[in-house]
C-alpha cells in the first residue's frame, strides 16, 4: 500500500521518472509467507493481502513515467513480479538469483504473471522456468533477457539513474506515448481476469500447497 501511495505521490509531484530499490543482498523476497500463514483459514484476510500486492504491481505497470528497478540482490517470487512490471531491470553481479519459484512452494503463478515472464524471455523458456519454479543467477538472467543490465552491487542504483537520465533526454511526449503503446501488454497482463485472485487464494488453501509452505518455513527456521 505504501508503494502505491509513493508512486502516485511521485507522479503528482511532477517526477519525470522513478527508481525502485529494495534491500541489500535481497531486493525483495516477495510477500511475507509467515504472516500469510498466520492468517490461517481467513480467506478474506488472505485476499486482502494479495489484493494489496497486485495493486503494487499495477501501480508500477500503469505508472505514466518510466520506472527503473535497482536490484541489489536476490529477487524471488513477488520480488521478481515487481521487477517484471518495471521498464528496465538492473541487477547486481554475483551469486544473486531471480525468478518465479511458485511451483517449488506449491503455488500456481496466475496466467497474467506467467505472461509477464514470457514477454521477457520468450514462451518456451518461460515454460521451462515456470514449470520447474527455477531461479537463475544474475549472469543467466542477463543472457536470457530477464534483466537488462548487470553491474557491481554498489553501482546498481547509480546505473538505474543513468539509464533514466538518458531516456529523459529524448523529446518527452513522443517518448511517453511510444512507451505507453509498447507497455500496453504489461498492463493487460495484470487485468483481474488474467490474475483470477479468487482461484489463486483457493489454491493457497489446498492441502499440498499448505504442506509445501510449512516445509519451506521449517527450512528457513520460521
Amino acid at each position: 500500500r505504501a508503494l502505491v501511495v509513493a508512486v502516485d505521490e511521485a507522479v503528482s509531484a511532477g517526477s519525470h521518472s522513478i527508481m525502485l530499490s529494495g534491500g541489500a543482498r535481497v531486493f525483495s523476497a516477495g510477500l511475507d509467507v509467515p504472516y500469510l500463514m498466520s492468517l490461517g483459514d481467513d480467506r478474506d484476510a488472505l485476499r486482502e493481502a494479495w489484493e494489496a500486492f497486485f495493486a503494487a504491481a499495477r501501480a508500477l505497470a500503469n505508472c505514466p513515467v518510466p520506472v527503473a528497478v535497482a536490484m541489489e540482490g536476490h529477487s524471488p517470487a513477488g520480488g521478481c513480479v515487481l521487477a517484471l512490471c518495471c521498464d528496465y531491470r538492473i541487477m547486481a553481479e554475483g551469486p544473486y538469483r531471480i525468478g518465479l519459484n511458485e511451483t517449488q512452494v506449491g503455488l500456481v503463478a496466475p496466467e497474467g504473471i506467467q505472461s509477464l515472464m514470457a514477454r521477457m524471455v520468450g514462451p518456451h523458456r518461460a515454460e521451462r522456468l515456470l514449470v520447474a519454479g527455477e531461479m537463475v543467477d544474475s549472469s543467466e538472467a542477463l543472457r536470457i533477457g530477464l534483466v537488462d543490465e548487470l553491474t557491481g552491487i554498489d553501482d546498481v542504483a547509480t546505473r538505474a539513474r543513468v539509464w533514466l537520465e538518458g531516456l529523459l533526454q529524448l523529446p518527452r511526449m513522443p517518448m511517453l506515448r511510444t512507451r505507453a503503446i509498447a507497455r500496453a501488454a504489461v498492463v493487460d497482463c495484470l487485468r483481474d481476469e488474467r490474475i483470477e485472485l479468487a482461484r489463486f487464494v483457493a489454491g493457497w488453501m489446498e492441502p499440498d500447497t499448505q504442506a509445501a509452505l510449512r516445509a519451506m518455513l521449517a527450512r528457513i527456521g520460521k
